[in-house]
């Protein structure tokens, strides 16, 4: 434990990382830090785990800050899902009170919904079944889950068709939870795709695509609803450079494999930056 609460992430093999987990106002959950000044102007992001920067010394809500000399917020919380947000109010409230706010596009699996029921903070841990799932799937033991993907994962495998019968449920739900939040957090919203493929065109449902069952149909509907959409999926030179730049253990070298690196990183900077200066107030 580091002065003033401050941990530190600690990794073998390549090094380690600082990640200074923060709260800010009344909410529960730790954000990577460190804890920024919320007086004045300031830019807020939401995201998943590419906003939080795992495993990336510089991610993008840093480089914009250096770039824009804006105090950026960096809300990102690893494998959070809209319900996250939903759930902490106090949140909601400091990134309403943003000058601009930059939402990821988050997958729509992390999110409970009438089929099961996620942990409020880390939403992709799977709590439980209901009732309505435990009866489309009797043959399924959902006592033995305890990540999402990996129930998904089950379900897909018993049955391709009943499978889409949750796809469907969670594209909907994740469509109606997302304009409830684009409601409340109001004012000058960017929301990111940031991904190392473009937005789908195809409705087909694949498990190792994040983020998860998010269409390009679903990001129109809410293009009305933001001051913009930019999309960024890594280019071949970030693809290549895989892993290089990165700082983690080698206990965690697979989950490092499938997340960006730090050239992904900086095009995502490039391209929302071009966005968020005239929305802060900076000329070109």
């Amino acid at each position: 434990m580091k002065k003033g609460g401050e941990m530190s992430l600690h990794g073998g093999g390549h090094g380690s990382l600082e990640y200074y987990p923060c709260r800010y106002g009344n909410s529960r959950v730790m954000f990577r830090g460190p804890r920024r000044d919320l007086q004045g102007q300031y830019v807020a992001f939401l995201g998943s785990t590419e906003t939080y920067g795992r495993f990336v010394e510089a991610p993008f809500p840093l480089l914009l800050e250096e770039r824009l000399g804006a105090t950026c917020i960096n809300f990102g919380v690893v494998n959070a899902g809209v319900d996250l947000y939903l759930n902490d109010p106090p949140v909601l409230d400091l990134v309403m009170q943003a000058s601009a706010k930059v939402v990821q596009v988050m997958g729509a699996q992390n999110m409970s919904n009438r089929y099961y029921s996620v942990h409020p903070r880390r939403n992709d841990r799977f709590l439980r079944a209901s009732e309505r799932l435990e009866s489309l799937f009797p043959e399924v033991d959902f006592t033995e889950f305890h990540f999402v993907r990996h129930m998904l994962g089950r379900l897909k495998e018993a049955s391709e068709e009943r499978f889409a019968t949750i796809v469907t449920e969670l594209r909907q739900a994740w469509i109606a939870r997302m304009k409830n939040m684009l409601t409340q957090i109001r004012g000058q919203v960017v929301l990111l795709w940031f991904a190392d493929r473009p937005v789908p065109d195809d409705e087909t449902p694949l498990l190792d695509r994040d983020p998860l069952f998010i269409t390009r149909q679903m990001i129109e509907v809410l293009r009305p609803r933001v001051s913009h959409v930019v999309e960024v999926s890594a280019s071949a030179a970030a693809r290549r450079e895989g892993t290089a730049g990165m700082v983690f253990s080698d206990f965690e070298s697979c989950a490092a494999a499938e997340l960006q690196g730090p050239i992904a990183h900086a095009e995502a900077t490039d391209a929302l930056e071009t966005v968020l200066r005239p929305m802060i107030g900076l000329s070109g």
